[in-house]
C-alpha cells in the first residue's frame, strides 16, 4: 500500500475515533444541590407537569421521550400542549410512582420538588438512582431541599440550557434564550424607568386563606421583571398559604389570577369583587385583574410573553 494512501487511511480512522469519543463524552450537569452525568443522550425521558414537559417541547425532544405525567389530575390539557405531546401517552394523571416509570423502562425524569416530587417521597432522585433512572431536578424547586437566592428568570434560562446539554441539542437551547433574553429586553425598554413598583398579590386559590407565591415562587421573578413587587415577597415560600389580612393591609394594587383547576378565574374575581373585606383594596376598586394561566404562572417558555402582559397591566402609561 503506498505510504500516502496509508497516511490517510490512518488518519481517517483517528478523526472518526476522535469525532465519535467526542460526541460519547459525557456531559455533566449541577442539579440542585447534586452533579449529574450523563454518558450519553437519554432516549426515555419522562416530564411532569405541564410547564416541564413544555420545556421539552420547545427545544424539540418529542423522540427523545417515552410520556408525560402529572398534568390531567390537575389541569386541562391545553391544545399547544396537546398538539405538541401528540402521540406520546399521559402515563400518570398526578405525580408517578416507581413503578410508572419503570414500566416505560425510564432513563430520566424531569421533575421538581412539589412538580413531580415529595420530599421523603417514593419518587425522589435517591430512590430512582438504583434502578438507573437519573433526574434532573427543575431549578425554581431547589428551595425545598437547599438555600438559594430567590429566583430570576435565570432559573428557567439554566434549565433550558442544562436540557440543551443533557440531549446533545446546546445550539438549540442557546438559541431559545437569545430569545427569551431579546424578549426581556424589549419589556424592560417598552415599559423604561420605573419609579415606584406596582404592587401586585398573586392570588392561586382558596377562600378562607389563599394560596399565593412567596418570595421563592417563579412568580416572584415575573413580577419584578415587568415592574412591580410582590407583596408577598418577605414568605420564605415558593408557593404557601397564607391569612387575607396582610393582603388587605398590604393593598395590592394588581391582583394576579393564576387560572385552573375547578375554580375558574372568573369565580375567583368574582369572590374578590363580591367581599366587603376587598372593597377598599386599590385592585379591587380598580377593577385591575391580570389572568395567568398555570403554565405561565410557572417556570416554562411561556413566561415572557406572560411577564409582557404584566408590564401592560402594572404600567399602561408607559405602553
Amino acid at each position: 500500500m503506498p505510504a500516502a494512501l496509508f497516511s490517510r487511511l490512518v488518519f481517517g480512522v483517528v478523526a472518526t475515533f476522535l469525532a465519535t469519543s467526542a460526541l460519547a463524552a459525557p456531559v455533566t450537569v449541577k442539579s440542585c444541590n447534586r452533579e449529574v452525568t450523563f454518558d450519553a443522550p437519554p432516549k426515555r425521558a419522562v416530564s411532569n407537569d405541564v410547564n416541564l414537559t413544555e420545556m421539552m417541547l420547545a427545544l424539540k425532544l418529542q423522540d427523545h421521550m417515552v410520556g408525560y405525567t402529572g398534568v390531567s389530575g390537575w389541569k386541562t390539557l391545553d391544545e399547544t400542549l396537546r398538539e405538541g405531546v401528540k402521540e406520546l401517552p399521559e402515563l400518570s394523571p398526578k405525580y408517578p410512582t416507581k413503578e410508572v416509570l419503570l414500566d416505560v423502562d425510564a432513563d430520566l425524569y424531569f421533575a421538581g420538588w412539589n412538580y413531580g416530587m415529595k420530599v421523603g417521597g417514593e419518587v425522589t432522585p435517591e430512590t430512582l438512582e438504583p434502578f438507573g433512572i437519573k433526574v434532573y431536578e427543575l431549578t425554581e424547586s431547589c428551595i425545598h431541599i437547599m438555600a438559594k437566592n430567590k429566583p430570576t428568570m435565570e432559573d428557567m434560562f439554566t434549565d433550558i440550557i442544562n436540557l440543551g446539554r443533557i440531549f446533545a441539542v446546546e445550539d438549540r437551547a442557546e438559541a431559545l434564550v437569545a430569545g427569551y433574553r431579546a424578549g426581556l429586553d424589549q419589556i424592560t425598554t417598552r415599559i423604561g424607568a420605573i419609579e415606584k413598583p406596582t404592587r401586585v398579590f398573586v392570588y392561586d386559590s382558596g377562600t378562607e386563606k389563599p394560596f399565593t407565591s412567596g418570595r421563592f415562587g417563579i412568580p416572584t421573578a415575573m413580577i419584578e421583571a415587568a415592574g412591580g413587587v410582590n407583596i408577598m415577597d418577605d414568605v420564605e415560600k415558593s408557593w404557601t398559604e397564607v391569612s387575607w389580612e396582610p393582603v388587605i393591609e398590604r393593598n395590592p394594587e394588581v391582583v394576579v389570577i393564576v387560572n385552573y383547576g375547578d375554580v375558574t378565574a372568573e369565580q375567583k374575581i368574582a369572590f374578590m369583587k363580591e367581599n366587603p373585606a376587598f372593597k377598599a383594596m386599590d385592585a379591587v376598586k380598580q377593577d385591575r385583574f391580570v389572568i395567568l394561566e398555570y403554565v405561565e404562572a410557572t417556570p416554562g417558555p411561556r413566561n415572557i410573553d406572560a411577564i409582557g402582559r404584566l408590564a401592560d397591566a402594572f404600567h399602561p402609561r408607559n405602553m
